[in-house]
């Protein structure tokens, strides 16, 4: 696993290295869907990872956004699950909140997950029994106890639709792009807690899903049930991570707020 997790992170940083020579440049935006932009660095990156992922395991099935879905993936028990570049938006705004996340899926479960900022320099790392590493150094999450005061990591689209109203006084909100590199942060330690009420491809939240885990928290869906993955409609109904402290309140204050926004098939 470690080796394989050295291997995953070169990998990873490679992808990195290719955004950034269309980032702040010259490059193509088309949009898959209204407000969902796509570009030739997502593109770049994905066939990079798709490459080098699956030259270190053959066997392996594949799972990316920019990938057509081969149902293959579902009757095998690897599979890679990639979003190589979380946070489109934010690159194309310029805004450095973007990232390349890797997550390995064993029997449904992750196994391993890399999430690397490439403007910021942040990789953050883990494999299952390994523990987080934040720029190679060991991290876990973060240790408050009450949820008054608590950093909260929050989308940009989100607060613009005033989810986040509800809960104006007990918490702190930091607006960040990327759900990858939110659940990566909490992982790390430098937000308390992140959730999404609105429903999440698995490439979103693979690879930081183990990084909150193996970190010590707890990440679970609006249901408060563990995240499985490599299933045939990838898409999850919201997520909560946390440092797991606060994971009772956090819940409890989220479902409130009622029913998570479910796309249809």
């Amino acid at each position: 696993m470690q080796q394989l997790l050295a291997d995953t992170i070169s990998a990873t940083r490679a992808a990195g290295e290719a955004i950034m020579q269309f980032y702040q440049s010259q490059y193509t935006v088309a949009d898959k869907s209204p407000d969902n932009p796509v570009t030739d660095a997502d593109f770049a990156a994905d066939k990079l990872l798709h490459e080098q992922l699956l030259a270190l395991l053959p066997e392996a099935g594949w799972l990316s956004e920019e990938t057509a879905d081969d149902p293959a993936r579902l009757e095998r028990r690897l599979v890679w699950v990639v979003d190589p570049l979380d946070g489109t938006k934010e690159f194309v705004m310029g805004i450095p909140e973007f990232s390349v996340s890797v997550g390995l899926v064993e029997d449904g479960e992750p196994v391993l997950g890399v999430i690397y900022n490439p403007p910021t320099g942040e990789l953050f790392a883990a494999g299952r029994g390994l523990g987080v590493l934040y720029n190679g150094e060991p991290a876990t999450v973060s240790s408050r106890d009450n949820l008054q005061g608590a950093l909260v990591d929050a989308s940009r689209s989100e607060v613009r639709r005033g989810e986040f109203e509800p809960f104006d006084g007990l918490f702190d909100v930091n607006v960040m792009g990327s759900i990858a590199y939110k659940l990566a942060r909490v992982a790390a330690g430098q937000a308390d807690a992140t959730w999404s009420r609105g429903p999440k491809h698995e490439w979103d939240i693979c690879a930081g899903t183990l990084l909150v885990l193996e970190a010590g928290g707890v990440c679970v869906d609006l249901d408060g049930r563990p995240i499985r993955f490599n299933k045939s409609f990838p898409k999850v109904n919201g997520i909560i991570a946390d440092n797991g402290l606060l994971h009772e309140g956090i819940l409890q204050a989220v479902t409130e707020q009622g029913a998570a926004r479910v796309d249809k098939r």
